[in-house]
This record gives C-alpha cells, sequence and structure tokens, in this order.
C-alpha cells in the first residue's frame, strides 16, 4: 500500500461530502474509534457519513484511486473489533442510509437500506402481520448492514436461522465504488451464491448499500416455559432431550446463576434466584401446537431435574422474561467496570462439559464469568468480567476467551457464531483452519479487493500487506 497523502484525501473528500457528513477534528472522532468490543481503539484519518448511496460511491472511488484504506461501519454494536478504524484510513459510516424502502405484504419481503436497524423492519411490517425473524438482544439499535457483514443471529435463530437464511438480495458497492445486485427477487437465483459469501464477511469484500429480507407471518400464539435447575449439567442435559424429542423451539436460551441474578436485578423478570441455571424455552405456532409442545417440553425438564417451572399466561409476561435475556449485556455490565463476550459455538452435547471447563478457567484466572447463550445451537457467550484499569487483568481476560475459543474447536464446534472474527479472533483462526484454506480465503480476499483496502487486517491472519493491526502497541489497548 502506497504511502497517504493526507491533504489530498481531505480536499478530494471535502468536494464529495457537505461539510456535516465528514468529521475530520480528533475529539469528534471518539465515538467511532472502535465498536462495543472496545478492548482495541483507534482513530482514523476521516469519518465519512455519507447521506446517500452516489455519496458512498463517491467516497469508495476517491479512496480507491488513492489506495486509502476504507473500514465500513453499522451502528458499532459490534463484538470483534471488525469496525474498529484503520490509522491511515477512512471510517465509512452508513448510519445515515436509515431509509426503509418497501415493504411488500404479498411477497413477504423488506427492502431497506443497511443503517435501518434490525427491531424497526419488524416494528414496518407488523401492521401486515409480519415480522423478521433474527432478533439480536442488541436489535433496538443493531443495523442490518452490521447483520449482514456479522451473519448475525438473535435468540429465535434455532428455528428461524441466522441472516444468511433470511436474506433474499444484497445491493452492494465494490472496492473501486461500482454498483452490483447478489440475489434477486425470487427464492433462488443462477450462478454462484456470491450472496452467501459476501453475508458474514465482516466489510472484507464489499459495501451494502441495500438489503432484501424476508419476512414471517406473526405466529398465532407464542409461549415461553421458563424452568430452573439445580446444575449446569442438568440443563444441558434437557436441552439435549428437547432437540432429541424432535421439538424444535422458536428460541432455547440458557444462562447460568451469575447472569441469573444480574438480569434479575436489572429487569425483575421473576428468575428464580436460587437455580444454577435457567432455560428460556419458547414455542410458537397454532394454539393446538404450542400446546401440544408445551406439554411435552413440561414432561421432558420435569424428568432433568427442574426445581422450578414457569409458563407465561401471557404476551407481557412472555416479552418480560425475553427482557431479561435481552438485557443479560447490560446486567452484567453493572456487576463489574468492564466485561469481554466471548462467542464460540459448539456441538448441543457439549455444552454441560464446556461450561464446567469455564468454570474451573474462571477459578484458574481469577476472573468471574457469567454465561448466557444461544442453548439450542450451541452459541456460547461467557461474559468475563475485569476491570480495564489494570491491565494485567485485561491480559488476563484476553487468555480466558483465547482459551474457551481453543476449547470449542477441541469438541467439535468453532471460534465464532454470530460476532465474527474481526481483529479479536485473528490468533485462532490457525486453531479453526488449516493454512490452505487460510491461503484460500485470502486468495478470495484478493478477488474482490486486489489492492486489500477494505477493513484491512481483520479477519485473516495470513494477509501480509496491510497488516498493521497483527502486533498491537499499547496504545491501541482498552483505557
Amino acid at each position: 500500500m502506497k504511502a497517504i497523502d493526507s491533504e489530498q484525501l481531505r480536499t478530494q473528500l471535502r468536494a464529495i461530502l457537505p461539510a456535516d457528513c465528514l468529521i475530520e477534528d480528533r475529539e469528534s472522532q471518539r465515538p467511532f474509534e472502535c465498536d462495543a468490543l472496545s478492548l482495541y481503539r483507534e482513530l482514523p484519518q476521516l469519518v465519512a457519513l455519507p447521506a446517500t448511496v452516489d455519496q458512498a460511491q463517491a467516497v469508495l472511488r476517491c479512496c480507491h484511486r488513492l489506495q486509502v484504506p476504507v473500514v465500513a461501519r453499522g451502528a458499532g454494536t459490534g463484538l470483534c473489533a471488525g469496525a474498529m478504524p484503520h490509522p491511515e484510513g477512512v471510517l465509512l459510516g452508513l448510519s445515515k442510509l436509515n431509509r426503509i424502502l418497501d415493504v411488500d405484504p404479498v411477497a413477504r419481503t423488506a427492502r431497506v437500506q443497511p443503517g435501518v436497524s434490525n427491531l424497526a423492519i419488524s416494528q414496518a411490517a407488523a401492521g401486515h402481520g409480519l415480522y423478521y425473524g433474527p432478533d439480536p438482544s442488541s436489535q433496538i439499535a443493531c443495523s442490518i448492514g452490521g447483520n449482514v457483514a456479522e451473519n448475525s443471529g438473535g435468540v429465535h435463530c434455532l428455528k428461524y436461522g441466522l441472516t444468511v437464511h433470511n436474506l433474499l438480495s444484497l445491493e452492494l458497492l465494490t472496492v473501486a465504488g461500482d454498483r452490483t445486485t447478489l440475489g434477486s427477487s425470487g427464492l433462488d437465483s443462477p450462478g454462484y451464491d456470491l450472496m452467501a459469501l459476501l453475508t458474514g464477511s465482516e466489510g472484507l469484500l464489499g459495501v451494502v448499500t441495500e438489503v432484501t429480507v424476508k419476512l414471517l407471518p406473526t405466529p398465532e400464539l407464542a409461549r415461553v416455559i421458563m424452568a430452573g435447575f439445580d446444575s449446569v449439567r442438568a440443563a444441558g442435559d434437557a436441552v439435549g432431550a428437547v432437540i432429541a424429542a424432535g421439538i424444535v423451539p422458536a428460541g432455547l436460551e440458557m444462562m447460568d446463576a451469575l447472569a441469573i441474578q444480574a438480569a434479575e436485578d436489572f429487569v425483575a423478570a421473576g428468575y428464580p434466584r436460587d437455580a444454577q441455571a435457567l432455560l428460556l424455552c419458547e414455542l410458537d405456532g397454532t394454539e393446538q401446537e404450542v400446546e401440544q409442545h408445551i406439554a411435552a417440553v413440561q414432561s421432558l425438564f420435569t424428568g432433568h431435574g427442574a426445581t422450578s417451572m414457569t409458563v407465561s399466561a401471557d404476551e407481557a409476561q412472555r416479552q418480560l422474561l425475553w427482557q431479561g435475556r435481552k438485557s443479560a449485556f447490560p446486567a452484567v455490565g453493572r456487576m463489574s467496570p468492564d466485561y469481554y463476550c466471548m462467542d464460540g459455538t459448539i456441538p448441543r452435547g457439549q455444552v454441560s462439559g464446556v461450561l464446567e471447563e469455564i468454570a474451573r478457567l474462571s477459578q484458574h484466572y481469577r476472573l468471574r464469568c457469567a454465561n448466557v447463550f444461544h442453548a439450542g445451537d450451541g452459541n456460547l457467550h461467557p461474559l468475563i468480567m475485569f476491570d480495564g484499569g489494570k491491565p494485567e487483568e485485561i491480559a488476563r481476560a484476553e487468555r480466558f476467551g483465547a482459551d474457551i475459543l481453543e476449547l470449542s474447536v477441541a469438541v467439535g464446534g468453532c471460534i465464532t457464531g454470530e460476532h465474527g472474527v474481526g481483529l479479536e479472533k485473528l490468533a485462532q483462526m490457525p486453531s479453526q483452519f488449516g493454512e490452505a484454506e487460510l491461503h484460500q480465503f485470502e486468495d478470495i480476499k484478493h478477488a474482490f479487493d486486489p489492492v486489500l483496502t477494505l477493513n484491512p487486517g481483520k479477519g485473516i491472519p495470513l494477509l501480509k500487506r496491510c497488516q498493521e493491526y497483527r502486533a498491537l502497541p499499547a496504545r491501541h489497548r482498552h483505557g
């Protein structure tokens, strides 16, 4: 990558963007220095906030001519340092591209810009008896463009899938600023499935400017069973029993004792404080189907030692039970100055053993860890608590997190489920993939981005150019 001519870059971007769409002073750039992970921080040369797709296209063309790195950013709720700026580049914020362009109740689709929040799509579709399936805990804030970049899921991903399963088409800008469309309005399209390749690519291959998503009919009835258990092993075994019985819940979530206490203190959802583990199992469908499945799941939970059981009596209680789960991250944030959220995914049958090993690691590293995760598909979210003002605690938290990822791979899982690799998990990529596979990833990156200016230094550990993030100096560290 050639040396950046900062003044030339500033001059050209000033000609492209209105004054309120370009942030040049360092202090005003601070809100963009990291994503929600915040272990790593960096300021860009400039922050560009285009208000139109044409402006975004012009910014990319300018940066491509000058070979300036570009990091696309949505709402900044990511958890892998994937949207951390490049110190020599432009942070391309897409939050102003926030229009819902069309909701088609007949085709059951919505066409939206990348800055639209996840929850806003369901709100726009609600009047038609429809909603958007993937629902990350941050759905009130996270953007659909960011969901595409990380292939986000949520508490209902077990039955309704991740972002990749709920897309029909993407419009994007290439590194050179050319517009292209992947997918179509039909359920299938000819050629290679490049849309699936782009989903979860973390801004390494292109910049999404429009998304067409599938909408689902609102279920006739949805009810939640909350069950407490006296051990994480009993709860983990109960998860396996539900799936083995052929029941596919809309959501099947698990929380351990520390997460239960934090959520209950924060939300007062009625969680059993004396439980060592909690399961939330939502069944949806017709009234008859839901009632049959509730009876079956209650029987399975009882047979696996449930110490308490509550079934939501109405929609308000169902929402409250989920509010506790979806508020777990901020709830745990009240218990510690900082926490580090991991994202390993494991086979369902390994849940109990892995949680017991995480408890052992917690004692080894002398750091508390609350576990709250998508039990139905094995997507772990351990929340490692530490004090960011103590460098040695930061180092222990990172080693603890790395051990959890290595453990996930060792039991047949993977290092990420929905948060991405970004900068955070680069060191663990060789644990998951062999050298030949990593070189294939590198070849794909080169095919889409020959000069390696789109979100450089993230996702793929083998890239030899633009790898400034490989060994971060202390100034990039938290605090």
